[in-house]
């Protein structure tokens, strides 16, 4: 079965961290630029970051560039968002995309609660 499963969120204090793992399973992600989107309640879905396959470079969105690092582990199907000095403003629903030609995949997504 192909599908992308997203682990690690959770209720952490402000200025903590969370780190999140997106996993593959009946593809390689190798191939594909993963994506992380958030959407939080009564808000659009925004991108966060982005990781290319060719030579994993990455962009983020200025609201976490400085605060967020995703890194690939082909060794294990996996694409990781390391999010450090988390705001409340961070709060939303966190999904994985992979994309490669025609192909393209969405995880179910993981809730992100930042609260004290």
């Amino acid at each position: 079965q192909v599908q992308l499963v997203e682990s690690g969120g959770g209720l952490v204090q402000p200025g903590g961290s969370l780190r999140l793992s997106c996993a593959a399973s009946g593809f390689t992600l190798d191939y594909y630029a993963i994506g992380w989107f958030r959407q939080a309640p009564g808000k659009e879905r925004e991108g966060v970051s982005c990781i290319s396959s060719s030579d994993g470079s990455t962009y983020y969105a200025d609201s976490v560039k400085g605060r967020f690092t995703a890194s690939r582990d082909n060794g294990k199907n996996t694409v990781n968002l390391q999010m450090n000095s988390l705001k409340p403003e961070d709060t939303a629903v966190y999904s994985c995309y992979a994309s490669y030609v025609s192909s393209s995949y969405w995880g179910q997504g993981t809730q992100v609660t930042v609260s004290s």
